[in-house]
């Protein structure tokens, strides 16, 4: 599981709160690894290549969108590396030669149910951007696809946190760091249940073996969390 740091005018990260969030309240589930990522493409590539040869059955990957007024589950990665204002100038790809774009492979319609039955509002969108998010989720695919590994992922566009918001002078707005985490939570209890075939034991969740995080680079406590 995957957050990012940081950037531009914003001094956390809805992602990488939420996550840290979830970590703080209901701790690391079993079997899964934390990462957040740096918000530099050079960096993010090298950072991924190494983490993924550890091998996941799903990954996950969080990032914020100041627009995003609910949780948007994103379908498709394009290969385009673009930037996070309009230049005007047409970019590059991330990978030449590479597939103009990929669909993820995680169950987006069952997400998507899940979380509004757990109160946590989400919808299905079908543009990730052409900046950090949409890179680390292409790249991701790529990676797997390209060496030929059964991995399902997904990526999730974050709306800003309801502390976030009055930082920035709003009065209205944001989705609180509780509800995130739970909206977090839901989705790794989801992916378990398509991974795993264990029953679930009550009261708690039983947790799957996926990857999520943050474009950051770091864990919650400031730690990378490989969980075994």
């Amino acid at each position: 599981m995957t957050a990012f740091e940081p950037y531009d005018r914003w001094a956390t990260n809805s992602s990488w709160d939420a996550l840290s969030e979830m970590l703080k309240r209901w701790g690391v589930p079993p079997g899964v690894t934390t990462r957040r990522y740096p918000v530099d493409l050079g960096k993010l590539r090298d950072r991924l290549s190494k983490d993924f040869e550890q091998g996941f059955d799903a990954v996950l990957l969080l990032g914020q969108s100041p627009s995003a007024s609910d949780i948007h589950l994103e379908t498709i990665a394009v290969n385009i590396a673009g930037v996070q204002y309009n230049s005007g100038r047409l970019y590059g790809p991330l990978e030449h030669g590479g597939p103009a774009a990929y669909q993820s492979r995680m169950p987006i319609d069952r997400l998507r149910d899940v979380l509004d039955r757990g109160g946590v509002p989400a919808s299905i969108s079908y543009h990730a951007g052409t900046y950090l998010c949409n890179a680390i989720f292409y790249l991701t695919e790529h990676w797997h696809r390209q060496r030929g590994r059964d991995c399902q992922v997904g990526f999730a566009h974050f709306p800003l946190t309801t502390e976030q918001v009055r930082a920035d002078g709003r009065e209205f707005g944001g989705v609180s760091r509780l509800d995130l985490a739970k909206g977090i939570a839901i989705m790794i209890e989801e992916l378990r249940r398509g991974h795993a075939s264990s029953e679930r034991s009550s009261g708690e969740p039983s947790w799957g073996h996926w990857a999520s995080g943050d474009s950051a680079g770091d864990s919650a406590n400031g730690m990378d969390y490989p969980i075994a």
